[in-house]
């Protein structure tokens, strides 16, 4: 949701420490990352729960990639809800839902029941909660300043690498801990905690849908053609994302290496965090859509030495190479986002650039559990139709996009 704050008067400390500092920020921050550790977590847990059954890797993957599916359609219908509704009934019902399917999961035996296994992980995807588009539209409101709201994306995108640092390494601890039943619960209960601390925020309770004022466009933010575009670019961005998990278990069980299944994963996070944090730190030349254009390069660029398939420890630190261009990619993408978004409907142009990552993420796990022979070079070439997309996009709309 597009906003128009107060003015801004003179520039204002944008380091990392006091935007930290101003308030409700650590908290709105800490509460999504909590609750946005499913994301991280669901992938490897429904791997490791049909592969503790004796399931193929073929079905564990393709579970996967359907909950990343349907959390993928689910958050821009939820953003919309979001747009018109406010934040707190939305997050509340949307996380009971994924809660319940995640609890419910183990108890319909995925490998003697498939098709009720999938219509759990479809329900609990598409409740994923819109946490991450939610904070997206809060930032205006909590930071009036720009250079602020800047900073505020960049660690806002370079600490979303927790959830897939965390996530992982908590769903393969817990299952090897209290069995793959138990990541599941932990997965929930994770869920449930971070919905609710940022449900009982001020600023998500009183948060004021302005689009209510009139009926929304049946294409919401999708009417805008420059939007589809970076839509589409991401979804390369989300296919190498899918594609890892499953190739991390694949050269796990290949090496006889069962650490690497979530530790690879969690290394690209690592990168991610690395490269955010440098990002956030000081102002760089140039648009915001021509870093977009140089992030991308990088990030396609960084999977290339997985071609080789380098033994387990050289694999899981060359994750860390394209990890530290895609948190500048995501802050880049979102300041795009606010810039092209109709006013009234950020919540939902956030969700659904979130949405295109999900989808590729779906269609990278889906693809690399069923020829993951060839994965490596899925996770090496699709980002490059990324960016060259991305490239597009900044020729078509520079004056739009400039900064």
């Amino acid at each position: 949701m597009r906003t128009t704050p107060a003015a801004s008067g003179p520039a204002q400390d944008s380091s990392y420490r006091a935007v930290l500092g101003t308030r409700h920020v650590a908290r709105l921050l800490g509460g999504t990352l909590i609750g946005r550790l499913p994301t991280g977590m669901a992938p490897i847990a429904i791997l490791l729960l049909v592969r503790t059954e004796h399931g193929s890797l073929a079905l564990a993957g393709l579970l996967g990639a359907l909950h990343g599916l349907a959390a993928a359609v689910g958050q821009p219908l939820l953003a919309r809800l979001v747009d018109r509704q406010g934040q707190t009934r939305v997050l509340v019902a949307s996380t009971l839902i994924a809660s319940a399917g995640f609890l419910l999961l183990p108890c319909t035996g995925p490998v003697r029941h498939p098709v009720l296994a999938a219509l759990t992980v479809l329900a609990a995807g598409l409740a994923t909660p819109p946490l991450e588009a939610g904070l997206r539209a809060l930032w205006p409101v909590l930071l009036p300043d720009p250079e602020r709201r800047r900073t505020a994306l960049a660690l806002d995108s370079s600490s979303q690498g927790l959830v897939f640092i965390a996530g992982p390494l908590l769903a393969t601890s817990a299952s090897a801990i209290i069995g793959a039943h138990g990541a599941l619960v932990a997965t929930a209960a994770l869920g449930l905690l971070g919905s609710g601390i940022v449900a009982s925020t001020a600023p998500s309770r009183s948060w004021v849908p302005t689009a209510a004022a009139g009926p929304a466009h049946w294409l919401g933010p999708l009417r805008v053609s420059g939007l589809r575009v970076l839509f589409a670019a991401l979804c390369g961005t989300g296919v190498a994302l899918g594609a890892v998990n499953v190739l991390a278990l694949a050269a796990a069980e290949r090496h006889h290496a069962g650490w690497l299944a979530g530790v690879m994963p969690a290394a690209l996070s690592v990168g991610s965090m690395l490269g955010g944090l440098a990002y956030g730190r000081r102002a760089w030349a140039g648009a915001p859509a021509r870093h977009l254009v140089a992030a991308s390069l990088g990030f396609a660029a960084g999977w290339l030495p997985l071609l080789n398939d380098p033994v387990p420890a050289v694999a899981a630190l060359v994750a860390v190479l394209p990890g530290t261009f895609l948190a500048p990619l995501l802050t880049a993408a979102f300041v795009t986002v606010e810039r092209l978004a109709p006013d009234g409907e950020t919540t939902e142009a956030c969700a659904w650039l979130i949405a295109s990552i999900g989808v590729g993420q779906a269609a990278g796990t889906g693809l690399a559990s069923l020829a993951n022979s060839g994965g490596p070079l899925l996770v090496a070439l699709v980002p490059l139709a990324g960016a060259y997309a991305a490239l597009w996009l900044l020729r078509r709309f520079n004056d739009h996009l400039r900064a």
